[in-house]
C-alpha cells in the first residue's frame, strides 16, 4: 500500500514547529541527490530534477493503465527553491484527471534539510501529462476498472 503523509517527527518539538506534508496525495518517490547531479554552484541541476518528477509522476498513471506509458507534456513545471546535495526529496503526486487514453497528473516536491535543525520546503511543483500506449507506441484505451 503506498505511504501517505503525516506530520514529520521532530527530535526537539521546541526548536521547530511541526510540518504537515500533503495528505491528499501519495508519496510516491524519495531520493537524495548527490555531487555528480550538482552543477559548479552546487546547487543539482534542474534536468535531473525534471528527470525525477517524470519518474514519480508516472508512478500512479502506470497503475490506472495496467501497462505501458508515455510522457506526452509537461504542462507546468515550477521551480520554487534551490536543491542541495544532502537535501532528502519526497515526491507526492495526485491524479488531476483521467481521460478516454490519457492521465494528467499534480506533482509537488518537498526537500528536508539541515537535520539537525530541520526544515522542510517546497521545492518544486509540475503538472505532467501521460498516455497509456499499446506494444507499437500507439494511444489505446485505459481500462474501465
Amino acid at each position: 500500500m503506498p505511504e501517505t503523509s503525516s506530520p514529520l517527527p521532530h527530535a526537539d518539538p521546541q526548536h521547530l514547529s511541526p510540518v504537515t506534508l500533503p495528505g491528499d496525495r501519495q508519496l510516491v518517490l524519495r531520493v537524495m541527490p548527490m555531487p555528480a547531479d550538482a552543477n559548479g554552484n552546487g546547487d543539482i541541476f534542474g534536468g535531473w530534477i525534471m528527470a525525477q518528477v517524470d519518474l514519480a509522476g508516472a508512478v500512479l498513471p502506470a497503475r490506472i493503465a495496467k501497462g505501458r506509458i508515455a510522457t506526452v507534456a509537461v504542462n507546468q513545471f515550477v521551480f520554487k527553491q534551490p536543491v542541495s546535495v544532502g537535501d532528502l526529496l519526497s515526491f507526492y503526486a495526485k491524479v488531476e484527471r483521467i481521460g478516454t487514453t490519457s492521465i494528467t497528473v499534480h506533482v509537488e516536491v518537498y526537500a528536508e534539510r539541515n537535520p539537525a535543525n530541520l526544515q522542510v520546503v517546497k521545492v518544486t511543483e509540475a503538472n505532467l501529462t501521460y498516455v497509456a500506449i499499446d506494444m507499437q507506441g500507439q494511444p489505446r484505451k485505459l481500462p474501465k476498472d
